[in-house]
């Protein structure tokens, strides 16, 4: 948690005391993959959700004064078993009402099924973006703030052959999230009239990737979709392509978009993809509100803070921070009807819900879900310019 609000939620903690009023502090879980293939990007995604609960604290209008404190848990990203001991920590230790995670498919899909299902606590994952996630018996505990890649696969697709691409190789990382979107991507390329040479997986963690980048060139296609992890095997595709010269200019998805790419050997200028995200007044509202608390922003930050925003949210719509009644008014805080409420507006949104009114929270990231608890989302079209990741266009 940022100086600045860590002051003035002990402020508001001070004043609340100072009244004579019981205070009570409510245990949230922030578990991301704060090791592995994304770890350049969950510290920014942690940051962006407990600004989210300051800001609900420090309004001092949060279930009469209550607080909410953060425990994080790492994910890792990749190992299951771990990303549940670690769930369990959080649930069964800590006795968290909620918790704001997880992020990459799997192990989002494991902690839900093994600990958030059994357990009734609600998960609102900001990044987890398997089709599969929208099917799976969760007892009604998994929400996300960021799209399906059933959508994902088709914005690319689209982006990628009305640039003129017909003809593409792709390679993917060998999990839920990269298969899910490999299948979407292909099929929906397939649909408007493109070809793909070779689809391939490719395992993270490996030291050489000369083997997979010479299949995948041998395929014959002069572009490449990378369908992996910025910080792991995708990178190693990548720089594998550039030191070879077998390709220089890469398609991405989500999990490969992020400034920690940008420092691949050799550049990936003219690099584009695909990222959830807005230009939206609630994205430019949460691009304040984070300057204001002195985080950065980054992929899935924005998604983070409505996930914490809503946890907030549904607590107060509940009366309480009992589980069940977080995970049962989730939806009721998110979907219309109510009165709009965008980053910045938690102390509004938390007054009308004590006052028995509707909120209709959109955030950053235009909050909406629909009976699988995914959001339609929008993405942002990046392209690498001059040396960062720039948006082209909204889809």
């Amino acid at each position: 948690m940022h100086k600045t609000f860590k002051k003035t939620l002990l402020a508001a903690a001070a004043a609340t005391l100072l009244s004579g009023a019981a205070q009570a502090d409510v245990k949230v879980g922030v578990i991301l993959g704060f090791t592995g293939p994304i770890e350049s990007l969950t510290p920014t995604m942690a940051d962006a959700a407990e600004l989210a609960f300051a800001e609900a604290s420090s309004s001092g209008k949060l279930l009469g004064g209550e607080t909410i404190t953060a425990v994080r848990g790492d994910s890792t990203c990749v190992d299951a078993a771990a990303a549940t001991a670690a769930a369990e920590r959080l649930v069964n230790s800590d006795g968290v009402s909620a918790i704001m995670g997880a992020d990459c498919s799997g192990v989002t899909g494991a902690i839900a099924k093994n600990v958030g299902a059994p357990n009734g606590v609600a998960m609102i994952s900001p990044s987890a973006t398997s089709p599969g996630l929208s099917v799976f018996e969760d007892n009604g505990v998994f929400f996300r703030t960021a799209p399906s890649d059933a959508r994902q696969g088709v914005v690319l697709a689209d982006i990628v052959k009305g640039r003129g691409i017909d003809t593409v190789a792709v390679t993917y990382t060998n999990n839920d999230y990269g298969k899910g979107l490999a299948d979407a991507f292909a099929s929906a390329f397939k649909a408007i009239g493109g070809s793909i040479t070779i689809e391939a997986a490719h395992e993270d963690g490996k030291a050489d990737y000369s083997a997979e980048v010479g299949a995948l060139s041998a395929s014959g296609a002069s572009e490449l979709v990378v369908l992996g992890y910025l910080d792991q095997g995708g990178r190693g595709i990548i720089q594998a392509s550039i030191d070879s010269g077998a390709f220089d200019r890469f398609i991405l998805a989500d999990g490969m978009i992020g400034d920690s790419l940008l420092t691949v050997d050799g550049g990936i200028e003219g690099t584009f993809g695909t990222l959830p995200g807005s230009q939206s007044a609630g994205a430019k509202m949460f691009a304040d509100v984070a300057a204001a608390g002195g985080i950065a922003t980054g992929p899935y930050a924005a998604e983070s803070y409505d996930a914490g925003a809503l946890i907030a949210l549904a607590m107060q719509a509940a009366g309480s921070a009992d589980r069940a009644g977080i995970v049962a008014n989730i939806a009721n805080v998110a979907n219309a009807p109510g009165e709009v409420i965008l980053p910045g507006e938690l102390a509004k949104g938390l007054e009308i819900l004590a006052n028995g009114g509707q909120v209709n929270y959109e955030g950053a990231s235009n909050v909406e879900f629909d009976a699988n608890g995914d959001p339609a989302g929008s993405y942002k079209e990046q392209e690498v310019v001059d040396g960062a990741f720039t948006t082209i266009k909204v889809h």
